[in-house]
This record gives C-alpha cells, sequence and structure tokens, in this order.
C-alpha cells in the first residue's frame, strides 16, 4: 500500500469515527449516571448503570415500551407491504401502458413532490375525522394503499424502463397476460428497487413523530416516538440514561433493515434495470 493510499484510508476512517461518534455517544450515555450524561463529551462513563434498559422499557404508567413496539411494527408493516404493491401497480401502468392524458397524469403525479405537507395538512385531517378513522392507523394504512407516494412511484417507474420490452413480448409468447408478465417477469427483476422502497417507507414510518400526533390520540396506540416524548413530559426529572437507552433500543430495527437490505438497497438505488 503506498503512501497516498494510507493517508486516504486515515482520512476515511477518520471522518467515519467523526460521524460515528453522536451514534457511539448514544449508547455511552445510557450506561451513564444521570448527572453525567450532559456534563462530560467522554464515552467512557465513570460509573456503570446497568438498570437503564430495563427501567426505561417499562414506559410510562401502565404502557411499557413492549406495547409501544407492538403498535409500531402493527403501524409499520402493513404501510410498508400496501405502499411496495400499490406503488408497483402504479409505476407498471405508467411503465408499460398507453392511456389518454399519460403524460399529464405522470407529470402531475411529479408535481406533488413539490407540494409541502403542510398545505394539505389540514385538508387531509378533516377528511379523516369525517371518515372517523381519527384515532387509528386508517389515516396510514390508505393512503399507503393508494400509492400517494410520487417519489416511490418514480422510483420503480424508472426502474421498470431499463427493463426491455423484449421480455415482455417473449412472455405473451409463451402466454402472459399483463398481470402474468408483472408477476412473473418484472416483478422478480424489480426487486432491488421494490426493496429500496420497502427501506426508505420503514425508516421513514418508523421514526414518523408529527402525523403520529395528530392522528393518535390514544395512549395505548402510541408508537415507539410518541413513546418516547411521553417519557420526557410525565417525568419532574428526567432520568435520561433511561432515554438514551430506549433511544438505543428503537433505533436497532432501522439499523437491522438496512444491514441486511444494504446489497440490494445500493443496487436498487445505482442501476435503472438490466445491463447489456
Amino acid at each position: 500500500m503506498t503512501l497516498k493510499k494510507a493517508g486516504f484510508f486515515l482520512l476515511l476512517s477518520m471522518l467515519g469515527l467523526l460521524f460515528l461518534y453522536p451514534l457511539l455517544w448514544l449508547v455511552s450515555a445510557s450506561f451513564k449516571p444521570n448527572n453525567e450524561i450532559f456534563s462530560s463529551i467522554g464515552l467512557i462513563p465513570s460509573e456503570i448503570v446497568w438498570g437503564a434498559y430495563e427501567r426505561g422499557w417499562e414506559g410510562v404508567g401502565r404502557t411499557s415500551f413492549g406495547r409501544f413496539f407492538t403498535n409500531t411494527f402493527v403501524l409499520v408493516v402493513p404501510v410498508v407491504l400496501m405502499t411496495m404493491f400499490s406503488s408497483l401497480i402504479v409505476a407498471y401502468g405508467f411503465a408499460r401502458f398507453n392511456f389518454p392524458f399519460k403524460k399529464l397524469f405522470f407529470a402531475l403525479m411529479i408535481s406533488t413532490l413539490m407540494l409541502p405537507d403542510a398545505v394539505v395538512m389540514i385538508p387531509r385531517y378533516i377528511l379523516f375525522r369525517n371518515f372517523g378513522w381519527l384515532n387509528s392507523y386508517l389515516p396510514f394504512y390508505a393512503p399507503a394503499l393508494l400509492a400517494v407516494n410520487a417519489f416511490f412511484v418514480f422510483l420503480i417507474v424508472q426502474f421498470l424502463r431499463g427493463i426491455p420490452r423484449d421480455l415482455d413480448e417473449a412472455a405473451v409468447i409463451d402466454g402472459c397476460n399483463s398481470f402474468g408478465i408483472l408477476t412473473r417477469v418484472l416483478l422478480p427483476l424489480a426487486t432491488p428497487a421494490l426493496i429500496s422502497v420497502c427501506i426508505f417507507q420503514f425508516i421513514w414510518t418508523w421514526n414518523e413523530f408529527f402525523t403520529a400526533l395528530i392522528y393518535i390520540n390514544s395512549v395505548s396506540k402510541y408508537t415507539v416516538a410518541l413513546g418516547l416524548r411521553m417519557v420526557l413530559d410525565n417525568e419532574g426529572a428526567v432520568n435520561w440514561n433511561q432515554v438514551m437507552a430506549m433511544s438505543v433500543v428503537t433505533i436497532v430495527p432501522c439499523i437491522a433493515v438496512f444491514f441486511m437490505a444494504q446489497k440490494y438497497f445500493v443496487e436498487g438505488i445505482s442501476t435503472t434495470g438490466l445491463k447489456g
């Protein structure tokens, strides 16, 4: 290894440690005494506190973080699956079919990316209130089922456009209809793009705070994001080591999902279909 490469790797390692420091500090703070967390930036606690995770898991009142995690999975998993399938179907229509005003509809869909969420917040709340969907997860399920996120649709459309139409024609010769082409030909090839959609939606929905705070008002249905905030609201003197401990536990699923699907995620972002 040349001196230039060694210096380059050293620089990258230092930058990596710099970006990892907040996460390392978070883990370290979960083992520190409460009065030491904000008085020192060091990672090694003067006294190791082992009970922060156990006491923090007890949650607030009668609601433990086990309940918050269960609620979060009940919310996130259906939203991720419905977003993936609905976005795939809509993207398949834009990528493979010709119909009147196709370009206009596609332009309108893309234009929604420019629309601030604050603009539709109140009309959307009134709509869901009139439907009687407040204090439930339906305000999350219904948009996911209707493919309202244009970013995911656009991502899959671009991926499908990179897949040669010759495969569709070969499938038609073999007797496949439109649904068969989607499920037997395009779906396996679009796996990297679909996994990218799932990762994005999983992380975004898992960390969702403001929208969940608007639609959910029952503590028994709170997600982990709302549970963490409620711990701060209900404590006169905040036990920060317990808050840090539950923050560490909260981010573990996101990190695990990303690293398990990292290969497909990178492939889905960096490619647009088949090569050659």
